[in-house]
């Protein structure tokens, strides 16, 4: 069997890891759709779907997860929910199980007959994109959030400078 998680990954983080470690104990392959692949460069989607897809690589081989197992995918958004299942099964493989937290996105799923399942957070208070990107404005310890791998890939592509640089850019363009 084959699961479906669509998620933006703006940075991928350990928390993200932990549910595709329990995804995969119920499904032989997930497809990682890279949710927003078209957002970049601002403070809430910082990272490139490219970028987000060498991070989530990475970051899943460090972690021993064999390539065999999963196809990541990035997803554009698009402006009209009635069409976003199809969208979805256009982009991806075949996939009969979909994991998501987004209410949106499982009820879009359900109405097309998917077995939809809520994964399980894990301590999303601290594993969250928004958590690491505030950190990494507030110059506050983000590292141990992420992989280490990703953690390399955030450093390669100066993520940190890029970020502080995009908050100067929206507090100078609201004055």
């Amino acid at each position: 069997m084959r699961g479906l998680l669509v998620g933006r990954m703006q940075p991928v983080h350990q928390g993200h890891l932990q549910v595709i470690k329990r995804i995969l104990e119920e499904v032989e392959e997930v497809i990682i759709g890279i949710g927003s692949a078209q957002l970049s460069h601002t403070i809430k989607d910082p990272f490139t779907a490219g970028e987000r897809m060498m991070m989530l690589s990475k970051a899943l081989a460090e972690n021993g997860i064999p390539a065999s197992n999963y196809y990541i995918i990035p997803v554009q958004d698009i402006e009209c929910n009635s069409l976003w299942v199809a969208h979805m099964e256009m982009l991806t493989p075949p996939f009969e199980h979909v994991y998501s937290g987004n209410p949106l996105v499982q009820r879009l799923f359900t109405e097309k007959g998917y077995q939809v399942t809520q994964p399980p957070l894990f301590n999303r208070e601290i594993y969250s994109g928004t958590e690491v990107r505030r950190r990494m404005l507030a110059d506050e310890k983000w590292d141990q959030l992420l992989p280490e791998s990703v953690v390399e890939v955030i450093h390669e592509i100066k993520g940190i400078s890029r970020i502080k640089h995009l908050a100067r850019k929206e507090v100078s363009d609201t004055k």
